[in-house]
């Protein structure tokens, strides 16, 4: 199976290469990296062009539009059967694709796994994103408390082409894609961590919201989910 790495880029110059190199190792001469820059000024690509040598490495414009669509416009224009979200602060430890792949092999269509958490230097914090987040399977359990964070997610064309096109109102495209998967077909949950997830302040993280807000984005999750 083809696969495609997808990262969606905004202002990474400072950990996009170190990025880009865990990655690449671990990808056959038929996989790709699509890289889809989102930064205003030049500063990132400046970081990836040596890559370009690579024919694996692919970078297009992105959408300009916020996080969510320009996930959207890498899954549409990808070529691979299963499909890495990628964001571009990590670092990919050795055998996630091989790992991940196992599960996909199995019959999963979206595979989530457990990462290090780390300070802006890689430094383990000692805390794991599974153990913060209390991550478990169930369309009821991740509409109420969200188990799917995209740095760790993987799945098959089939079940993010279920989840195209994203719906305007939902809060996270993580979250819709793990829901979809899960109520058309197996998903599942690794407990190894298998990236270093890094926390700093250029992180592109979701500001506070009112308990009225996330009110309203589990009623328009799950509108969503039952309607597709």
């Amino acid at each position: 199976m083809k696969i495609s790495v997808l990262l969606a880029a905004y202002n990474g110059e400072k950990y996009i290469e170190a990025q880009i190199k865990s990655v690449l190792p671990q990808l056959s001469a038929d996989d790709e990296l699509l890289i889809s820059d989102d930064s205003k000024g030049n500063e990132t690509f400046v970081e990836i062009e040596p890559f370009l040598a690579d024919e694996r490495v692919k970078y297009l414009k992105g959408p300009q539009k916020g996080v969510d669509a320009n996930k959207e416009f890498l899954l549409k224009n990808c070529r691979g059967d299963v499909a890495f979200l990628c964001d571009q602060d990590d670092v990919w430890l050795e055998n996630k694709v091989k790992k991940v792949m196992s599960a996909i092999e199995g019959g999963a269509c979206c595979v989530l796994h457990d990462a290090y958490l780390t300070d802006a230097d890689l430094n383990k914090t000692g805390e794991t994103l599974f153990a913060l987040r209390g991550a478990k399977p169930g369309i009821l359990r991740n509409i109420i408390k969200n188990s799917y964070t995209g740095a760790c997610m993987a799945l098959t064309r089939s079940a993010f082409e279920a989840a195209l096109p994203f719906p305007k109102d939902i809060p996270m495209h993580d979250q819709w894609l793990g829901l979809v998967s899960e109520k058309f077909g197996k998903v599942e949950f690794l407990p190894e961590p298998l990236i270093l997830w890094r926390r700093n302040e250029g992180s592109m993280t979701g500001g506070k919201t009112t308990n009225l807000q996330k009110i309203k984005w589990r009623i328009n999750i799950t509108k969503n989910i039952l309607g597709c």
